[in-house]
């Protein structure tokens, strides 16, 4: 191959990556779930877990290099079961367990059903375990239905979730904080069922004991 055709065959393969690089951008760009929000209350934490000191000589940096201002970034775990039933969320503050309306309640009902009784209890002893002494329980609906029938059942929702919850609880100084938020703060694409089944849920938040 002479040096004008390698030129020549080297130009067109750049050609192909960069075009490449635009394609991938462009596709993993595109979101089809709306951005992902959170209830007052359930922001992130601005407390450092650990910290940090910009003049510490351990800290290498080029010569003449400036630490920018320390930020804190919540690292949140998140392990949800295959049928997506129950959902498990830790920071380095709290934790979060949100349950399917399903797997607690018939349709459109506040009536906890038998199976829900277990599985509730299961998230009061670790609240006994982490000593939590503040506890939210949030209820939540789908976009389907009017919003004001959706806010009075997701709250109607919570209550019995915080119900079930006071008689394992054993520390009488537990405040709760109970909210219906009907359609809003979505964590999936109520376009579709499995995306409005994942919005129907009831979410129960406390923070991480000196036990973690």
């Amino acid at each position: 191959m002479t040096t004008r055709h390698r030129a020549a065959a080297v130009t067109a393969i750049a050609g192909l990556v960069i075009a490449g690089a635009h394609l991938i951008g462009a596709t993993s760009a595109y979101a089809d779930d709306p951005p992902p929000s959170v209830p007052p209350g359930t922001e992130p934490s601005t407390v450092a877990p650990v910290k940090i000191d910009s003049n510490s000589p351990g800290l290498k940096m080029p010569q003449g290099g400036i630490l920018a201002a320390p930020k804190v970034l919540d690292i949140a775990e998140v392990v949800e079961d295959l049928g997506g039933e129950e959902r498990r969320q830790e920071t380095n503050q709290n934790v979060m367990m949100a349950l399917q309306a399903e797997v607690l309640f018939p349709e459109d009902s506040d009536v906890l059903n038998a199976q829900a009784a277990a599985r509730i209890q299961a998230i009061g002893q670790e609240i006994n375990q982490q000593k939590a002494v503040q506890v939210r329980v949030f209820g939540f609906t789908d976009d389907q239905g009017s919003y004001e029938h959706g806010k009075v059942l997701s709250k109607k929702r919570a209550d019995s979730v915080q119900r079930e919850l006071a008689k394992t609880v054993t520390n009488p100084s537990v405040t709760f904080d109970i909210r219906g938020y009907s359609e809003d703060y979505p964590i999936a694409d109520n376009k579709t069922e499995e995306g409005r089944k994942k919005n129907r849920r009831v979410e129960i938040t406390f923070p991480r004991g000196a036990t973690n």
